[in-house]
């Protein structure tokens, strides 16, 4: 039986120490690396009996009073503790039909005249489209490629990013943000099989349940002609699609990374190359 909220209650009390929360560390050798069942109980206010249904699955409705009082025990951020309250509501048991990523005609001709890296990812990080210089910048950038998949599993990746364990850490917690409660999808756990199979480091980061949205944010990048870059992202929800978002790249005027753009846009400029917006 599926127990999310349990599995992340659990991974979560883990990664929070005695210290952190205020109790003395006892005696004895503990056999959790964070927190216990009933330390959690204690400090949210409820019974040690209830906490531990909640984390067996034996109840999966919990008051949003509870899972304020929880979400404060485990210092969750209001990011964490959305999805913690996503996990206690009541699922529907019809789940709509997933359906093919459709690029707004109006995002495919932006991709192709706008003067900064730009591509297009779906909840899974496929990539559904992308410009030239996109595809000039990143070597994972083509339609139809798996942004996980060539992070966790290309060992190159970690030559291209610098910042590279940074970016896996944000890329998982991304992930299960945008998936959110949604633990039927099978699309999402085919994805996630195969990656906690392959990849040491996913199935570990995947194991700590981290939540959390990227929005704005600057990524290292190391470029094989264009040299050591620092791009500043944008990120905008596709209104209107299921789950697209949009990101634009750009560099702070002035720096050698807006030069280095400039010089790459100018080659592709004089070369004729027209951007790659297929879906995937």
């Amino acid at each position: 039986m599926d127990n999310a909220l349990g599995d992340f209650l659990r991974a979560r009390r883990e990664l929070v120490t005695p210290a952190e929360v205020g109790l003395p560390p006892g005696h004895g050798l503990r056999r959790v690396p964070g927190l216990r069942r009933e330390e959690v109980a204690m400090l949210a206010g409820i019974s040690a009996e209830y906490y531990l249904r909640l984390e067996q699955g034996r109840d999966r409705s919990p008051s949003a009073q509870v899972i304020d009082a929880i979400s404060a025990v485990l210092q969750l951020d209001p990011e964490g503790t959305a999805y913690l309250m996503a996990l206690a509501a009541p699922k529907s048991r019809r789940r709509p039909a997933q359906r093919e990523p459709r690029l707004p005609a109006g995002l495919d001709l932006l991709l192709g005249t706008i003067n900064v890296p730009a591509f297009v990812i779906d909840q899974y990080m496929d990539v559904v489209a992308s410009n030239a210089l996109a595809q000039r910048l990143f070597p994972d950038m083509l339609p139809g490629v798996n942004r996980l998949r060539s992070l966790f599993l290309d060992p190159s990746s970690r030559t291209w990013y610098p910042a590279w364990d940074h970016l896996a850490a944000a890329a998982i917690a991304h992930l299960r943000a945008r998936a959110g409660a949604d633990t039927g999808d099978e699309r999402l756990r085919t994805l996630i099989g195969e990656m906690s199979l392959k990849s040491e480091t996913f199935r570990t980061l995947w194991a700590r349940h981290d939540v959390g949205l990227a929005s704005a944010g600057r990524v290292l990048l190391h470029h094989p002609t264009a040299g050591p870059l620092e791009l500043l992202t944008e990120k905008f929800a596709v209104v209107g699609t299921d789950g697209l978002e949009a990101l634009l790249l750009h560099a702070e005027p002035g720096t050698p990374t807006a030069e280095a753009l400039d010089q790459l846009s100018s080659s592709l400029t004089q070369s004729g190359a027209s951007s790659s917006t297929e879906t995937a």
